[in-house]
């Protein structure tokens, strides 16, 4: 069985000393040699110059592939063109491509309402220059009208371009399989386009819940119970989090998943751990 590759997500960070931080964070993960890091940005790119710095830092520091985050919510084609003509210009060839959230107060969705619109403009301005990513949601994105719709979008969104999807994380491994089965249904060649499972490591009990709660991710009891009866004891949570990521991973894996994108939290551990434990890097 082939090892799946792996792949990191970092948010900007907002100080000097978050850059140094997170510099430190990158040259420990990249001694793993993963396939890319990915770089998010917020809603309406309210983060945008932070992103743009950090893409610039980090593809200064390696030669490992970096991804920002693009979105297109509330935004021109000709703010979107130059941003693509930037990170070209500076040797990036890949990206995640989303929506995005419409910032508080902003109304109005632009010239590119949906992913589906932004993949397609990112190729009829710049060829195949760019590997895209797009984001998928094994439990349904919370603002879909039905799960065959939120399927089709993903589809969509191949069709116009999309070479690979990344999923929202989850904690159970049948809602990957149920997703992958069904885009095979729809025609689609999981092998060409691939469905990168997304990981969130546990380590904090109450930010884990607050994200979940907001993005549509669905927390299983077990889990939740687990966390509660823990309650403030950190060492207990990360264990007993990093068992239960563990195992998902090796589920995952045996499922024949074709990579994991591991949403690191800006943080070494416990996401260097579960790469090592679960053989991924090149030296095990």
């Amino acid at each position: 069985m082939s090892k799946p590759q792996f792949s990191f997500e970092f948010f900007p960070a907002k100080t000097d000393e978050g850059v140094e931080k997170l510099c430190h964070t990158f040259d420990a993960l990249n001694e793993l040699a993963p396939s890319y890091f990915s770089v998010t940005y917020g809603a309406g790119g309210t983060t945008r110059e932070r992103t743009l710095g950090i893409v610039g830092t980090l593809r200064s520091r390696a030669n490992t592939p970096i991804a920002p985050h693009i979105s297109c919510i509330g935004d021109d084609k000709n703010e979107i063109a130059k941003l693509l003509d930037f990170y070209k210009s500076i040797g990036i060839n890949r990206m995640v491509a989303l929506r995005g959230d419409l910032p508080s107060g902003q109304v109005g969705m632009g010239e590119l309402p949906f992913a589906v619109d932004l993949v397609r403009f990112i190729r009829e301005h710049s060829g195949d220059h760019f590997q895209i990513e797009v984001a998928a949601y094994p439990e349904m994105h919370p603002q879909a009208k039905s799960f065959d719709s939120d399927i089709q979008n993903l589809v969509n969104k191949f069709e116009a371009g999309a070479n690979s999807a990344i999923t929202q994380f989850f904690y159970n491994a049948e809602s990957y399989l149920y997703l992958r089965d069904a885009l095979e249904k729809r025609g689609v060649d999981t092998d060409k386009h691939k469905l990168v499972a997304g990981i969130m490591p546990i380590t904090n009990s109450s930010s884990l819940i607050r994200f979940a709660d907001s993005c549509g991710a669905d927390i299983p009891r077990f889990i939740r119970k687990q966390l509660a009866d823990y309650g403030d004891d950190r060492k207990a949570i990360r264990e007993f989090g990093f068992e239960v990521v563990h195992r998902l991973c090796e589920v995952l894996i045996a499922e024949g998943v074709p990579a994991l994108h591991f949403y690191s939290m800006n943080r070494i551990e416990p996401n260097k751990r579960l790469v090592e434990s679960l053989g991924l890097t090149t030296q095990a």
